[in-house]
């Protein structure tokens, strides 16, 4: 651009902006007279019209985060007042305080899983007064009750409980926050004086013994299978992943309930013992069990483990297998049931080491009211199975765990 040659300056600016009409006068940038006084201390205002106004929603934006927030506390607030009252509500229709539990635990375990602590006169109520027995063993017997709520329950009444009453309400607090689909759910107990009551699921179809024994009904193969697959996953929870291990200690068919689709539920906690993960009491000093299904440990002071109940499990898939009990395997009342049984368990060894004939000898084991309707892999995977479980030697028995993989990997065949 050469000095002194004149330029017009063109602004677009917005309608909405008034602008004086008057004329500006042309600068001469070049011309000296126009020189700014770079030396003079000047100070310069931006232009009014150049501030545009600020954006609004901002400060929307943060009333609304303030209102949502206050919102959301009120309404955590409103809850946590409703809870306090229905615990408070809650012990006040007990009567009284359990004791040994503070009501804040109560209250948080009845809102959570539903376990609680019932008095007696709510059980005589929901029992009629203990009528209906529907089982009865050396644990206790077994009655058929209906809560406030409209549950139905199974009230079992616990024989030769030493426990005081704060390790019993211990015990059962674990146990009652214990759940998986193949063990019966304890829902509350109660502890009355010397009374120990537990209140369970109720389970319609009873124990696995009325069926597998019957001779009126009988259980399809793969219904068996199943059910060995269904307890093997319970004791595998109860051993490997509760929070603190349970050693049920008197597996049987009795303790092992069916629902309406025939899947198994592990019953009978009153026997259970606890032992602490971190703790260093791994064993088990209480002789607990039934005749034909204890481990040989109970009887030769060796410490009793969660082993107990994997040979107790080995037993009952035989059971399975044969349909029939282990104690009427003898074919004569002289002869005892240990020594049938080992010599049924060294047989079934004895063929599985055989290349040929495995058909004729497990088609011999298998309940012959299935007519030879049986899955064979599955079957010699099963006895196979149950010959490791009731090891004497604790070490070569498989954990529960290992038990279930392998039933798994033949699920398919």
């Amino acid at each position: 651009m050469r000095p002194g040659l004149g330029r017009s300056i063109y602004i677009k600016l917005p309608k909405t902006l008034q602008v004086s009409k008057s004329s500006i006068p042309q600068s001469q940038p070049f011309d000296p007279r126009y020189a700014p006084n770079c030396s003079a201390k000047t100070q310069y205002s931006i232009p009014e019209f150049l501030d545009q106004p600020k954006d609004s929603h901002s400060g929307l934006n943060s009333q609304y985060l303030y209102l949502l927030y206050g919102f959301l506390l009120a309404i955590f607030c409103v809850e946590v007042i409703f809870v306090a009252l229905g615990c408070w509500f809650l012990l006040r229709r007990e009567g009284k305080q359990l004791p040994g539990v503070w009501p804040a635990e109560i209250g948080y375990e009845m809102i959570t899983n539903h376990f609680r602590g019932y008095t007696y006169k709510e059980l005589q109520r929901a029992t009629q007064k203990f009528k209906d027995q529907i089982g009865c063993g050396a644990s206790g017997h077994v009655y058929k009750g209906v809560l406030k709520d409209k549950r139905v329950v199974a009230v079992k009444r616990l024989a030769d409980i030493n426990q005081g009453g704060e390790e019993f309400q211990h015990e059962l607090s674990v146990i009652g926050k214990i759940y998986h689909m193949n063990l019966v759910r304890v829902w509350g107990f109660c502890s009355d004086g010397p009374r120990r009551i537990l209140v369970l699921e109720y389970v319609e179809n009873g124990s696995l013994d009325k069926t597998l024994f019957s001779s009126t009904r009988l259980l399809e193969w793969k219904e068996r299978f199943n059910i060995a697959i269904g307890v093997a996953k319970g004791l595998a929870y109860l051993h490997h992943e509760c929070l603190e291990w349970v050693i049920h200690c008197d597996l049987k068919p009795e303790n092992i309930l069916l629902d309406d689709n025939l899947n198994p539920k592990i019953s009978d906690f009153g026997l259970a013992k606890l032992v602490s993960r971190g703790g260093s009491n791994k064993t088990v000093s209480r002789i607990h069990g039934t005749r034909g299904y204890i481990a040989p440990e109970w009887v030769s002071s060796q410490p009793i483990t969660a082993k107990v109940d994997v040979y107790s499990f080995g037993v009952v898939v035989l059971e399975l297998l044969k349909g029939a009990r282990v104690s009427d395997w003898a074919s004569n009342a002289d002869e005892e049931v240990e020594t049938v049984f080992g010599w049924v368990i060294r047989m079934l060894a004895e063929n599985l080491l055989m290349e040929g004939g495995q058909q004729l000898w497990i088609s011999n084991f298998v309940d012959s009211r299935l007519n030879g309707q049986f899955n064979e892999l599955q079957a010699r995977t099963m006895v196979k199975l149950a010959i490791s479980c009731v090891e004497e030697d604790t070490r070569k028995r498989p954990t529960m765990e290992n038990v279930v993989q392998m039933l798994l990997s033949v699920v398919d065949a």
